[in-house]
């Protein structure tokens, strides 16, 4: 069973960055798929970025609209770790960040798909 850890998130300003990273104990993480996922106060939790299996050879990512251009999902195999890179911050991207894990192939980031989350790291936008 994988646990994943997320970290990176915090207070920055409008037009700012944050890097988030998902790490996992108890197994690799290149067997899965995983996704980051948002969730606003009072808002549904949405998908942001995902990123393919690390053995799946195919580098496949999915962007939700909204971040396209400034967020950017990346794997380090060596550091069995996930990350995403979040440029140009905006107020609306405030909420908190999950990564979340699905053992199979993706082809988006369907949040009923994912099947092993994380506890989430908050982010604050705002001037």
């Amino acid at each position: 069973q994988v646990h994943l850890v997320e970290s990176g998130g915090g207070f920055v300003q409008p037009g700012g960055s944050l890097r988030l990273s998902c790490s996992a104990s108890g197994n690799s993480l290149d067997v899965f798929a995983i996704g980051w996922f948002r969730q606003a106060p009072g808002k549904e939790r949405e998908g942001v970025a995902c990123i393919s299996r690390g053995d799946a050879g195919d580098g496949f990512r999915h962007y939700t609209d909204s971040v396209k251009g400034r967020f950017t999902v990346s794997r380090d195999r060596a550091k069995n770790t996930v990350y995403l890179q979040m440029n140009n911050l905006k107020p609306e991207d405030t909420g908190v960040y999950y990564c979340a894990g699905r053992n199979n192939t993706i082809s988006g980031c369907n949040l009923g798909w994912y099947g092993t989350w994380g506890q989430g790291t908050p982010v604050t936008v705002s001037s």
